[in-house]
């Protein structure tokens, strides 16, 4: 594949993160430095096929002015969406029926009428699926990994991630004096999906007394016997940190709202659930906090911001080189390419011989089995 290029797109698709506006600024400067002209695609895919919903048409040129200063903000200039996956999007019949469509011979439509070369799409699972299905069918593709959960395989972190453990370690460190003053429980929700890294991360930073993630499914009679033991050695107060998709071992996850056409499930709610039962179990005061999308805002850390700029300006060497249907990656010391087939569609869990996870069980904190 030639590497001639004079023009390229950016997308920002799936939940927000910190770290998002440093990429597409090295994106923008880094493709200018090599005299390509950059475009920032709207709200994931959203921009090419409904351009009436914005004043710019929904695809307008990056550049670098567009980009000066925005690289410690939180968020995306682009905005972002995790509704309406192209490939599966729900459209309205006159019926009144929802039918899934594929919309992306619209997009690959769309590229080759502007002459637009290549895309850099940034996004998690979801936006990399979609990434690679379009590369299949022609279009010049890099990803870049982008989560707070860390979920992402093949790379060893994604930008935000650092972000949103930063930010729950902080809360723990406030709720542990605040839990103690009144000798309560405080069960502390934290997002992450099917994944339990920001959980298991910062609970053991925040030295949480249980964590219950995911990939272990948790017995509450064990977490309850953990608050008792406390309570028995004088220490009358508690932290529980509990993943969103975290689920008991006689029980099912807790779901918000069901997945439909072109969205997934939302998870939420298992911290209450948990809550409940804790109480009931130690007749304790037991409160809870849902940190939720506060773990998505905000400016990133410095290694956050770090990593989403080595990610961006690799995009760009990639393409460069003739790369495509390639995601590029973290690895040590250097940024890696690897084929986005072999990230689409898979998930990386915490695994049950995970060193942090050890460290956590050495420091005497209950996983719940």
């Amino acid at each position: 594949m030639s590497s001639h290029i004079r023009r390229i797109a950016v997308c920002t698709g799936g939940g927000d993160a910190p770290g998002l506006n440093a990429v597409i600024r090295a994106v923008v400067i880094a493709a200018a430095n090599r005299g390509w002209e950059c475009y920032g695609i709207r709200d994931g895919f959203n921009g090419i096929l409904f351009p009436e919903r914005y004043p710019d048409g929904g695809v307008s040129r990056l550049t670098r002015e567009k980009v000066r200063g925005i690289g410690h903000l939180g968020g995306t200039i682009l905005g972002t969406t995790n509704k309406g996956n192209p490939l599966h999007f729900p459209m309205k019949m006159p019926d009144g029926t929802t039918k899934d469509m594929d919309l992306s011979g619209e997009i690959l439509e769309y590229f080759a009428r502007k002459e637009i070369d290549a895309l850099v799409s940034i996004g998690g699972d979801g936006s990399l699926t979609i990434a690679n299905a379009l590369h299949q069918k022609g279009l010049r593709v890099v990803g870049v990994p982008k989560t707070i959960d860390n979920d992402l395989d093949k790379t060893f972190t994604t930008f935000g991630f650092d972000t949103a453990v930063a930010f729950a370690t902080e809360c723990l460190d406030r709720l542990h004096s605040t839990a103690e003053s009144h000798q309560r429980v405080m069960v502390v929700e934290v997002m992450g999906r099917y994944a339990g890294w920001i959980a298991l991360h910062a609970g053991i930073s925040g030295s949480a007394h249980a964590i219950l993630i995911p990939e272990i499914p948790f017995d509450i009679d064990k977490v309850a016997a953990k608050i008792r033991a406390r309570d028995a050695e004088g220490r009358m107060y508690s932290l529980v940190l509990v993943a969103e998709g975290a689920e008991p071992i006689h029980g099912h996850r807790e779901v918000l709202a069901p997945a439909e056409i072109g969205h997934a499930e939302r998870l939420g709610g298992v911290g209450e659930q948990v809550a409940r039962v804790l109480g009931d179990r130690t007749g304790k005061d037991v409160r809870v906090v849902v940190l939720g999308h506060l773990l998505r805002g905000g400016s990133p850390t410095s290694f956050d911001r770090l990593a989403a700029m080595r990610f961006g300006t690799a995009a760009v060497r990639a393409l460069e080189e003739g790369q495509s249907g390639i995601m590029v990656a973290l690895g040590f010391p250097n940024v890696n390419y690897v084929a986005l087939e072999e990230v689409a569609g898979r998930m990386k869990a915490v695994p049950p011989d995970s060193d942090t996870l050890q460290t956590g069980r050495d420091l005497g904190i209950a996983f719940g089995d």
